[in-house]
């Protein structure tokens, strides 16, 4: 075998990688198409052949080309490579292997050996999370060509005995997965395949080396089957190996402590260097290409020094401010300010004909907020890490359906399903999801029905209200259609079935479901690229779960999604041709003419390295497994080759999520760097005026401070009928009584709701009026018990349900009850209990016609000593303080006495009022405290009608405004309309009403 340092070339960082290789092979080849054609070109990712496809065709200037022979080093298809074989038949013979393992074949097979793991209680869905864990290890150790038998020699005896407890847990691959392959799998993994088709390849080719040229290019031989390849082909007659930026600048020192740092971007390169035993500046230039950008070259160079000899920064040469040309730094605010000014800067790039833009970045909330401010202008860019397919429609679609069969029909679950677009059942998409809010506004606002669609058939059978005749047959009948629809499904689900079954059935589903008047469900599902995504999904889920064990029926959704995990889909149409979003692996060998690196934050770009679940890092290097900095090292290999652009923006954010960044240790090293230049500071003189921009983009051009809603109703719309609670409101907030009663807005419960506050008010004073009710008089012999016999009476089920309720609730009752008793036992000797939650009213005059005046009264004793009633209003919360009561803003118990004094109440005789008071039903220390209202009652009284009629008077009048607090310090403490008179926005621009 030859090898010299004519066969390895290198193309600099700053040179258009593709376009430059392109353009050498051409030099090459000549005029003759048959030539190129013969040439075998091998890259290191389908992108990247894609890449240099185009660069092809661009040079062409639209003449066709036989082009050559592309292969991605990752997955080479040996037989189409191996031009030689025929003179070697042993070595033809070894190419013929057995496929590889599918990755949900194999989740699967590893999830059931988890799961008969000794000692380990996991469900399914757990155990699957860990198979996909354990089948990335077993990646990692092939690829690194290791053996599992040494793990035992890497966990001694004296090692913790959470690692021998790892060691023993591991036998699953070590022991059980090689019979399992043989036996079960049908193939080989992986990377296991790609290595032995690598190294069968290399020893063909070193055999008998090809008849046409060979080029590996753009390789850094990180993997080390590849590297192995790449060194047979530099040593091939017709072979030759193209490396990506090669740093032959740098004195001895600073090579010699690369090869030391594994986190510097030269040191893969310098091992491959190794392997061939080549000195780095032997290796010519490819084409005779030129690094264009040398200043920035050498300012990058710099910046990555190895930390062993970063002293050189001490006595560094000065740089001229060209090392700046082209790059600019901007530091954001936020992710969205960021993701802005990365918008505006693909959107200018796009001015210029031809210019093409790329945002390389890891942080893949950062890619989506761009694509979406990309759409302002109407411009799709390609994500090339794509998209979840969870988080697809398709996706989202189909674990809903798996949700609500395995949830039982929750109300949260049949919503969220049924006003997907997707589903129809047969309807018009539109007219379907009309229905499931009509049903959500009847029986699903408020507690939750019974389980299942027979709960919700029951709750629709009995409720009281519905939006229009008819209604009520028409929602059953669609609660029907959908439970005939999930009827198999949820058969399926019952107890345990093989998964595949489990598959189709929702499958069947959810195609159903998706069926809408004229078009099928699998038409609806599966026709676009989240659709065709998920199609191949369901298809290999379907082979991998042949013969796969039974699974429970409650774990099925989670198990769906942990085996979708990792599946992406990426768009295809309507992309834009010069605009688009890389990852740093999908961006190597890119060559924008404009390249904005983004999320340059420590943790972000680089990553913070993860950790093991299975070693430590002595132990991994121990085993011989890559450590994270060889990794790091990687990246930023991509980093430089990326800066090497015509045009390089570097952006970062400097909170996330509100909390404080750190920036990427790249840019603090070329912060250092420029301050030992004096060219400090510069970098960020255009980023200040993008962001400026940016900001600009969504200011509006005058800000106007808004003023608070002023409504003005004509008097026949306003109310003329208002409870006492309701006054209270009318008092502190106008603008409510003006949505809920002129505008109709009432406020919808929560979907499937706990039990709250109110709740809990209602059930103590439920149980409390059926006490007092019962024994008006005397006492029961043991009216503690029969309080509490009440209590579990108006708590109900909940008790059972909501642990909730029982743990806190139950008890704040019971100290409740004991102190209600007591003071009964002290209180009956004078006062006797005349009514309680009766209703009362009053009749009052105005401007416009009769105001009527209601209540309902907690409860009314008279007292015999005083010869008056008493009126008490039950409170669990805080009651009014005595100013708000003098005030008039609490004048619920003045009212009432109003009432009572007028012979308002039902089956209660007009009378004085010789006290009102609230009875503070907390459960807490004290558990309950009577607090009279101070003052005398008549006058109280008094006011608050003369109070009363004046606001009516006031409100009669066509030129008085429904205002929102208009008293900021009385303002009611949660008010449901406050969104809806914008009180956030008013009062934070300096507007508001005053006392």
């Amino acid at each position: 075998m030859r090898r010299t340092a004519d066969n390895v070339h290198t193309i600099p960082a700053g040179a258009p990688f593709v376009d430059t290789l392109a353009a050498g092979i051409l030099a090459r080849v000549g005029n003759d198409p048959l030539e190129l054609a013969a040439c075998t070109v091998l890259l290191p990712t389908p992108r990247a052949c894609r890449s240099l496809r185009e660069a092809f065709l661009r040079l062409s200037g639209g003449r066709p080309l036989l082009l050559p022979r592309l292969s991605p080093l990752g997955s080479v298809d040996a037989d189409a490579l191996a031009l030689t074989s025929e003179s070697l038949p042993s070595l033809h013979d070894a190419l013929d292997l057995p496929e590889a393992v599918s990755p949900l074949k194999r989740q699967l097979l590893l999830a059931k050996a988890v799961l008969a793991a000794p000692d380990l209680a996991v469900t399914l869905p757990q155990a699957a999370r860990l198979a996909a864990d354990l089948g990335r290890f077993v990646d990692e150790v092939h690829t690194e060509r290791l053996r599992f038998d040494g793990l035992h020699a890497v966990v001694p005896e004296d090692y913790a005995a959470h690692w021998q407890e790892t060691l023993k847990f591991l036998t699953i691959i070590t022991e059980h997965w090689p019979l399992i392959l043989q036996q079960e799998a049908g193939g080989i993994d992986p990377a296991a395949r790609r290595n032995t088709v690598l190294e069968t390849l290399a020893a063909l080719w070193a055999a008998a080396p090809p008849p046409g040229p060979v080029i590996a290019a753009g390789d850094t031989g990180s993997i080390p089957a590849t590297a192995d390849l790449l060194a047979v082909i530099a040593g091939l007659p017709n072979g030759t190996l193209v490396l990506p930026g090669i740093d032959q600048d740098s004195d001895d020192a600073t090579w010699d402590a690369v090869r030391a740092d594994e986190a510097h971007p030269q040191h893969a390169l310098a091992r491959l260097l190794d392997t061939l035993r080549l000195d780095r500046r032997a290796v010519r230039p490819w084409n005779g290409t030129a690094e264009p950008r040398p200043a920035r070259a050498r300012l990058l160079a710099e910046a990555m020094r190895p930390a062993a000899t970063t002293e050189g920064w001490r006595s560094l040469e000065a740089l001229g401010p060209e090392a700046l040309d082209g790059l600019t730094r901007i530091d954001a605010a936020n992710p969205e300010e960021e993701a802005a000014v990365i918008a505006l800067l693909m959107r200018q790039a796009l001015e210029t004909p031809e210019r093409r833009a790329a945002l390389v970045t890891r942080d893949r909330g950062l890619a989506r907020r761009v694509a979406m401010a990309l759409k302002r202008w109407n411009i799709v860019v390609d994500d090339s890490s794509g998209r979840p397919l969870a988080d697809t429609a398709v996706g989202t679609y189909l674990r809903l359906a798996a949700q609500l069969v395995a949830t039982r029909a929750h109300p949260l679950a049949l919503l969220a399903l049924t006003k997907h677009p997707l589903s129809a059942a047969g309807q018009d998409a539109h007219d379907f999801r009309a229905s499931a809010r009509a049903l959500e506004r009847t029986v699903l606002r408020g507690p939750r029905p019974a389980e299942g669609f027979d709960g919700l058939l029951a709750a629709l059978k009995t409720a009281e209200w519905f939006e229009f005749d008819g209604q009520q047959p028409f929602l059953i009948d669609w609660v029907e259609r959908l439970r005939a629809l999930a009827a198999p499904f949820a058969a399926a689900m019952q107890g345990k079935a093989p998964l595949k079954d489990l598959v189709d059935a929702h499958i069947a589903f959810a195609e159903d479901l998706a069926r809408s008047a004229d078009e099928s469900g699998a038409e609806r599902l599966w026709r676009h690229d989240d659709g065709e995504e998920a199609a191949r999904f369901i298809h290999d889920l379907r082979q991998a779960a042949d013969g796969f064990s039974d699974v429970p029926g409650p774990e099925y959704p989670a198990l769906f999604e942990a085996l979708m995990a990792g599946r992406e889909v990426r768009v295809r149409f309507g992309l834009h041709p010069r605009l688009a979003i890389f990852g740093p692996m999908e961006a190597r060998l890119q060559h924008h003419d404009l390249m904005i690196l983004g999320g340059l934050n420590e943790g972000t770009w680089p990553a913070d390295p993860t950790a093991d679940p299975w070693m430590s890092r002595p132990m991994r290097k121990a085993f011989g497994l890559p450590s994270p900095e060889f990794k790091i090292g990687l990246t930023a290999h991509d980093f430089v080759q990326a800066c090497g652009a015509e045009a390089v923006v570097l952006t970062r954010a400097e909170r996330v999520d509100g909390t404080p960044t750190v920036p990427s240790r790249w840019l603090l090293r070329l912060e250092t760097v420029l301050k030992a230049v004096n060219l400090d500071g510069r970098l960020d003189e255009q980023g200040e005026l993008w962001l400026a921009w940016a900001r600009q983009l969504d200011e509006p051009d005058r800000v106007q401070p808004v003023s608070p809603p002023e409504p003005r109703p004509p008097v026949e719309a306003r109310p003329r009928k208002l409870s006492v609670t309701k006054v209270e409101t009318w008092m502190r907030d106008p603008y409510a009584i003006y949505a809920q009663y002129v505008l109709k807005l009432n406020v919808l419960d929560p979907i499937a709701a706990d039990p709250g506050a109110a709740d809990r008010g209602q059930f103590i004073h439920q149980a409390l009026d059926d006490f007092v009710r019962a024994h008006p008089g005397v006492l029961p012999p043991d009216p503690l018990d029969e309080l509490l016999r009440l209590g579990r009476a108006a708590f109900g089920p909940l008790l059972e349900t909501h642990p909730d309720v029982w743990a806190f609730w139950w008890p704040r009752f019971q100290r409740i009850a004991a102190w209600f008793i007591a003071v009964e036992r002290e209180r009956r000797a004078t006062v006797k209990p005349l009514a309680t939650e009766v209703k009362g009213q009053l009749e009052l005059s105005g401007p416009g016609g009769p105001f009527l005046l209601t209540c309902k009264a907690d409860r009314i004793d008279r007292d015999g000593r005083a010869q008056g009633l008493v009126l008490i209003d039950y409170k669990t919360g805080t009651p009014p303080s005595a100013r708000e009561i003098e005030l008039g803003f609490a004048p619920q118990l003045p009212l009432e006495a109003a009432i009572a004094e007028a012979g308002g109440f039902e089956g209660v005789p007009a009378g004085a009022v010789a006290e009102i008071a609230f009875w503070r039903l907390s459960g807490g220390d004290p558990a309950g405290e009577e607090r009279p209202v101070k003052g005398d009652v008549a006058t109280l009284s008094a006011d608050a009608r003369a109070g009363l009629e004046a606001l009516i008077r006031a409100f009669d009048d066509e030129r008085t405004p429904y205002r929102s607090c208009p008293r900021p310090s009385m303002a009611p403490r949660y008010t449901d309309y406050a969104h809806l008179a914008r009180v956030q926005e008013w009062s934070a621009g300096g507007g508001g009403g005053g006392e």
